[in-house]
């Protein structure tokens, strides 16, 4: 071969993360979680309240729907 190899040239590896910058993300993904939390937190508070109510309608539907059978048999 007279013609000389080519040399693969790649672009220079990517610098590494700066000490803060890890330190920056964690302390912004922990303020989120604690975000998150707070929201959670105030769904689960209206469900506990919501979930008793639609039991006791529920019951409260089947027991109707119980009397007009009944009545429609009669």
């Amino acid at each position: 071969m007279s013609t000389p190899r080519r040399r693969i040239i790649r672009p220079p590896a990517a610098p590494a993360l700066a000490p803060a910058q890890p330190r920056r993300q964690l302390a912004k993904l922990r303020a989120r979680l604690e975000k998150e939390r707070a929201a959670l937190a105030r769904w689960q508070t209206r469900f506990r309240r919501a979930f008793p109510a639609m039991d006791q309608l529920q019951r409260s539907v089947s027991r109707l729907e119980q009397r007009i059978a009944r009545l429609e048999e009669s």
